[in-house]
């Protein structure tokens, strides 16, 4: 049985944000636990992926069967309170256009939701916004 390695469908996820969040102007980005201090009235990023359900695509034993794994990619965008939503909603235009229903390495990604605002930002003293992605991989096994 070769199962997919989750933590490869997680880098090919990740190393996306990454990378793009690296180029002009470069963005911090944070992923499920990392310590990071943020720079007060700084924007920054938070990557948070999760798996799933599954399900059965085949009905063959441990061997020429697929499953669909599916995720759920949460990125929180912080930025200075007070100034207005631009900068968030600028941050996650680039965040939507980098996994709006692409497919890569094949992980196949959702339409995104958001930016939302959130009433209730976490830590206290930023401005935060959501971008939700669905995404699934088929494993083979």
């Amino acid at each position: 049985m070769a199962a997919t390695n989750l933590n490869t469908v997680r880098a090919v996820i990740e190393g996306r944000l990454a990378t793009e969040l690296a180029e002009n102007p470069a963005i911090p980005v944070v992923f499920h636990n990392m310590a990071f201090e943020p720079t007060p009235a700084s924007s920054w990023v938070q990557c948070l992926t999760t798996f799933g359900a599954n399900e059965y695509l085949s009905q063959g034993s441990t061997t020429n069967s697929q499953n669909r794994i599916f995720g759920l990619l949460t990125i929180n965008i912080f930025s200075a309170p007070g100034v207005g939503p631009g900068a968030n909603y600028t941050i996650g235009k680039r965040i939507r256009d980098l996994y709006n229903r692409v497919n890569v390495s094949g992980v196949f990604f959702d339409a995104p939701t958001g930016p939302e605002a959130l009433a209730s930002p976490a830590p206290e003293g930023y401005f935060q916004t959501q971008v939700r992605v669905t995404f699934e991989s088929i494993e083979e096994l």
